[in-house]
C-alpha cells in the first residue's frame, strides 16, 4: 500500500506536558493561552474553530461544546474532560475580571479573546504555539499538530477510525485513515526495538 501523503507530526505525552507546563496561569494571557492548548489538544478542534467558538456553544456544568459551521458548514459535538472544563470556567472567571478592568460592559461572546474582549486573531494563535515550543524546548509545533495528536490518541486508546472521523467532522474517511498509519508505524518502531 502506497502513501499519498506524508505522516502528521504529533507531540509525545512529554512534549504535551513541557509545552503546558511552560505557561505562568497568574498571567491573564498565559492563562487563556494554555487553556486554549489544553482544549486544542483535548478536542481536536481546528484553529479556525478555537477562533470563532462562542461562549453560549460551551455548556460549563456537562463539558458539551456545540462546533457551529466548522469546515464545510458542519455542526458537531464535542465534550471535554473535567480538568479541562475546570480550566475553562477559571479562563472565563479571568476574562470577566479582566473586561471589567477596562470598563468594557459587554462581556465577551468568544471564548478566547484579547483582555480587551476583542476577538482573537489566528495568525497570534499560530505565532504564540511556534514561541511556546521554541521556550518548551520541543519540535516547532502549529495549530494542527495539536489536532493531529489528539486524533492519533483518540485512535490509538479507542482503536474506533469511525470515532475519529466524527470527532474531527471529515465527511470522508479516507481522510482520516492517516492516523491508522501513525499507530501501525509505532508498532512496527516498537516491534523493531524488541531483542
Amino acid at each position: 500500500m502506497t502513501r499519498s501523503k506524508k505522516l502528521p507530526k504529533i507531540l509525545t505525552k512529554e512534549e504535551q506536558k513541557k509545552l503546558l507546563d511552560i505557561f505562568n496561569t497568574r498571567y491573564p494571557t498565559q492563562l487563556r493561552n494554555k487553556t486554549m492548548i489544553k482544549l486544542m489538544l483535548d478536542t481536536g478542534i481546528r484553529l479556525s474553530e478555537i477562533v470563532n467558538l462562542k461562549w453560549k456553544n460551551i455548556n460549563l456544568i456537562n463539558g458539551k461544546i456545540e462546533i457551529i459551521e466548522g469546515k464545510g458548514a458542519k455542526d458537531r459535538i464535542l465534550w471535554v474532560n473535567e480538568k479541562t472544563l475546570e480550566e475553562l470556567k477559571k479562563w472565563k472567571e479571568v476574562q470577566t475580571k479582566e473586561t471589567q478592568k477596562r470598563n468594557i460592559n459587554k462581556f465577551p461572546k468568544y471564548v478566547f479573546t484579547t483582555l480587551k474582549g476583542k476577538k482573537i486573531i489566528g495568525s497570534n494563535i499560530r505565532n504564540m504555539l511556534y514561541k511556546y515550543s521554541q521556550k518548551a524546548g520541543i519540535k516547532r509545533i502549529s495549530p494542527h499538530t495539536l489536532r493531529h495528536t489528539f486524533a492519533t490518541e483518540l485512535y490509538r486508546n479507542t482503536k474506533n477510525i469511525r470515532l475519529v472521523q466524527k470527532a474531527l467532522g471529515h465527511s470522508e474517511l479516507s481522510t482520516t485513515m492517516i492516523y491508522t498509519h501513525i499507530v501501525d508505524d509505532e508498532l512496527e518502531n516498537a516491534m523493531k526495538k524488541m531483542r
